[in-house]
């Protein structure tokens, strides 16, 4: 390959992963004060059977969604609230949604 045609192809690779990239941040759909691509950072801290420790880019979501706002998503999610409930005390959360117990 001629190195023309090596520069033409890594400019049409850099235009995919960009155009990637830019259909997958227009995925996110805001919803109570935070985009819906950034709760998945929660995700691993409130699934499974013994979930790990929210991550600090976690507890930063969370502290940024307004929590109220969220109730009917976490009710419908299968998400047990005890778990929402450990990752606003480990993300230091102290003001619960009415939807927790």
């Amino acid at each position: 390959m001629g190195k023309n045609n090596t520069k033409i192809l890594i400019a049409a690779l850099v235009m995919v992963v960009t155009a990637a990239m830019m259909i997958e941040e227009a995925k996110s759909i805001p919803i109570c004060n935070v985009n819906t691509n950034d709760l998945k950072k929660c995700s691993p801290a409130v699934t499974g059977n013994n979930p790990p420790p929210p991550t600090p880019q976690c507890c930063a979501v969370a502290k940024t969604a307004n929590l109220e706002c969220l109730c009917p998503y976490f009710t419908r999610s299968g998400i047990d609230s005890a778990k929402i409930k450990t990752l606003g005390a480990n993300c230091g959360i102290t003001k619960k949604p009415s939807c927790l117990p």
